[in-house]
């Protein structure tokens, strides 16, 4: 039992001592589910790689994962089963050849896919990686030409004003489209029975594509029909995009399927799957595997930058000193991250100098907005006492601010590349993988970096813009959404801490709504919880109890905004301590988003952040000891 809030400070502390690497970052796993797993096992099986010890692991953790009907859950209230990822893991295990159809499981997983609407029902990744595999046609008609490379960015659509994540996923996707590449093995598995019916091989997305004969993407299709010599010249600007933007560990912009996607472009291309390019990139993923209970797992990429970088700050705010050797070995470690080159970013910031941070130790040249404000807070003491770390601290605060947007709010890779016709595009996943549009999530946390930590307070224009563009965020019902994790809560938090670190009292009325609208959702047990679902049904969705990282984000929220202590807080506040002091506190259960309702994460690091965080915040605004219940 915890009995006041220094001793859970102390017990946090120490775990976090004990788990810093030797290079001075923290390593905790980015768990992502079950598809990185299943996408691997795929791809190895392409690429004809017979690394058995690798791949029955991988299987033993896809059959530990499967419910009883036979299905896979994309998180764990994921109602009966999620369709996707159940045709991922069945492929996945078939194509391994240590499951066959007629195994008992795999018959309830097909006859949960066939209840499910067949394999049409999958997402657009699945169905990309289904096609390139042989197992779907490709479609008749292809949103996104390989000439689309070629379209100067003074028009409406072009290569640059989609969203990184967005071109590093199309650039070698178009180059397999453009011919048609589809890679079977003689242990392909045979999925044409999981249609729902023969004759609907086609993507179901290929006739609405079709039908938008009036939309941008046909006049775009239209316009950009070339010669023969620019079809040869846009196959060479997009393998040209896309070997640019290996990193040093082979992989391409350190994301799993856009490697994946990589090394069926180069394919695509003419390269033998023994091709050094491919081999460096294969390498690459194997450097995104971890452990889980156990099991292999392979993360969608590293997350130690933005583990390494919120640690410190949570430790330092907690009372841990600057010249602690755990602190100076995580600063050193995040200074050394930090990005001088330039990258895509530039594109439409072109008066900017380097300076930001990326999210895993394996990008050098794609910073984002939230990584580089976390490396912010956790230097911004040293800074302070060192010249050496100011210069950097500085040019990491101005290339932040460039970074805003047109209409005041900030958003994650670029700037200014929230393109509306990409967003129409009949792409379920269109917008979150096309885009890149402020939200009210990375807005709120640069706004309490620049207000908190810098001489940028809150009657200057930047902020109070910012505060506007919150306001016009704010959702009917007081919440505000978040892009970045689960879901209306985290954005809340978001929200709320920027702008009281901006100057807006609680006086104002969105911030009484907000607040207002957090202690409706607090449990009985004085805990909060948010399911994954809210991005499902579009509308804040209770989860089945109380989450320890969700609760930490509301009462970071509430301390921020009050200057006593009230019930809603105190029962918060009683709750971390009680899952602290229990033992009961690591959970599996997601609060990381990286694409709504497709791919959520599991951070092993946050619960110890933001427990952390909020105690610390806590203490120093009211002092140790909770009051009794």
């Amino acid at each position: 039992m915890i009995v006041n809030v220094s001793e859970g400070i102390d017990q946090l502390i120490q775990a976090i001592r004990a788990d810093q690497s030797e290079d001075g970052s923290w390593r905790y796993p980015l768990e992502s589910g079950t598809f990185t797993d299943a996408y691997m096992i795929i791809l190895l099986r392409t690429l004809e790689r017979e690394d058995e010890a690798l791949i029955r692991g991988l299987t033993d953790r896809l059959i530990k994962k499967q419910e009883p009907n036979g299905a896979w859950k994309l998180f764990a209230d994921d109602n009966t089963g999620n369709v996707t990822n159940t045709v991922e893991a069945y492929y996945a295990l078939l194509y391994s050849g240590y499951y066959r159809e007629d195994d008992e499981r795999m018959k309830r997983a097909r006859q949960f896919i066939m209840k499910s609407g067949g394999i049409q029902k999958t997402a657009f990744l699945t169905k990309i990686v289904l096609t390139l595999t042989g197992q779907y046609k490709w479609p008749s008609f292809f949103p996104f030409p390989i000439e689309l490379i070629l379209v100067p960015d003074f028009f409406p659509i072009n290569l640059y004003s989609m969203s990184v994540y967005g071109r590093a996923h199309v650039v070698p996707l178009i180059l397999a489209a453009d011919q048609k590449l589809q890679v079977k093995t003689a242990q392909s598995p045979d999925l044409s029975d999981l249609f729902a019916s023969r004759g609907e091989e086609d993507w179901p997305e290929a006739y609405e594509w079709e039908r938008m004969h009036a939309s941008i993407v046909q006049r775009v299709k239209r316009l950009i029909r070339t010669p023969q010599e620019l079809h040869l010249l846009a196959r060479s600007r997009a393998k040209l995009y896309m070997t640019n933007g290996i990193e040093e560990d082979g992989t391409l912009f350190s994301y799993f399927t856009s490697t994946m996607f990589m090394i069926f472009g180069l394919l695509a291309l003419g390269h033998p799957k023994d091709d050094p390019l491919i081999e460096d990139a294969l390498e690459g993923l194997y450097g995104f595997q971890t452990t889980i209970d156990g099991h292999p797992h392979f993360q969608f990429t590293t997350a130690t930058v933005w583990n390494t970088a919120l640690l410190s700050y949570a430790l330092q705010e907690a009372g841990v000193r600057t010249d602690d050797r755990m602190i100076e070995r995580a600063n050193d470690y995040l200074l050394d991250r930090q990005q001088e080159g330039y990258g895509d970013w530039a594109m439409h910031n072109k008066k900017a100098l380097p300076g930001g941070w990326g999210f895993s130790d394996v990008n050098t040249f794609q910073p984002d907005v939230d990584d580089t404000t976390a490396a912010l807070r956790a230097l911004a003491r040293s800074a302070k006492e060192n010249q050496d770390i100011f210069e950097s601290w500085n040019r990491g605060v101005r290339w932040t601010i460039s970074m805003q947007n047109h209409d005041h709010g900030w958003s994650a890779f670029e700037k200014n590349t929230d393109s509306w016709l990409l967003a129409m595009l009949p792409i379920p996943e269109s917008r979150g993988i096309l885009t890149d549009p402020s939200t009210p999530d990375l807005t709120g946390r640069t706004m309490e970096l620049l207000g908190n930590y810098t001489d940028v307070k809150g009657d200057d224009m930047i902020l109070r813009k910012a505060v506007k563009w919150l306001e016009r965020e704010q959702e009917k019902d007081g919440s505000f959404k978040g892009q970045w994790g689960v879901n209306y809560l985290y954005g809340t938090w978001a929200a709320l801490t920027g702008m009281q670190a901006s100057g807006v009292g609680r006086e104002n009325k969105t911030i009484k709504k907000a607040i207002g609208w957090l202690k409706e959702k607090q449990n009985k047990d004085g805990g909060f919880g948010e399911s994954c679902l809210s991005d499902r049904y579009k509308r804040y969705t209770p989860l089945d109890s109380s989450h320890l990282t969700q609760t930490a984000w509301v009462l970071d929220a509430l301390v921020a905004m009050h200057d006593t202590p009230n019930k809603t807080m105190y029962d918060a506040l009683h709750y971390v301590l009680d899952r602290l002091g229990d033992g009961q506190w690591p959970r599996s259960y997601p609060a990381g988003k990286g694409l709504a309702d497709r791919i959520y994460f599991h951070y092993h690091s946050y619960e110890y952040i933001y427990p952390l965080l909020a105690l610390a915040h806590y203490r120093k605004k009211y002092g140790d000891s909770p009051p009794a219940l």
